[in-house]
């Protein structure tokens, strides 16, 4: 089994988002990377942070990555002598919508190229940090499969998923076919 790293978006997950709730049912397993702020990232920063949870790992890791940090996975899978096993990239935000955070820019222009290692890309119908037509031409340019799942907003904490069983198992689909 392949050690699992989950990157979550600006301002962290909350005991609420699905992302603290796998990690807590999956320890020592599942890990999260930690960066120096959530509140005000920096994407060079986050990159070291990824970077050393990578290097820590046993194997290729699997990325599950919310919001942010998908950016954050474009733009360290691109400067990385590193990889990883895989990615599974939730609510990628669009970082030219009025909504992206000012204090996020610096991870604006995401690489538009094919990830070097299999991604999925899990969007919402509603979410208000980035249109599904944006989501599905993000994950056509990252060479990622695209998963819509309907109105399920940003898909964090108050998207009501709990445990959110149906990313579970996108994630063990996922890690089934890199084996």
């Amino acid at each position: 089994m392949r050690d699992i790293i989950t990157l979550p978006g600006i301002g962290g997950s909350g005991e609420t988002h699905w992302q603290s709730r796998w990690e807590a049912a999956d320890a020592p397993r599942m890990q999260r990377f930690s960066p120096s702020s959530w509140d005000r990232p920096e994407l060079d920063d986050w990159i070291a942070a990824l970077e050393h949870a990578v290097a820590q790992s046993r194997a290729e890791p699997l990325l599950v990555a919310h919001s942010l940090s998908c950016l954050l996975v474009v733009h360290w899978a691109a400067r990385s002598r590193h990889r990883a096993g895989g990615a599974l990239l939730v609510a990628p935000p669009n970082p030219t919508s009025p909504a992206f955070p000012c204090e996020a820019a610096g991870f604006a222009d995401p690489p538009d190229t094919a990830l070097p290692f299999p991604s999925l890309v899990i969007a919402s119908s509603d979410d208000p940090f980035a249109s599904l037509d944006y989501a599905r031409t993000t994950a056509n340019g990252w060479g990622s499969e695209f998963m819509e799942i309907g109105a399920r907003g940003h898909i964090n904490g108050t998207s009501g998923l709990e445990d959110w069983p149906q990313g579970r198992v996108a994630l063990a689909t996922l890690e089934a076919r890199l084996s």
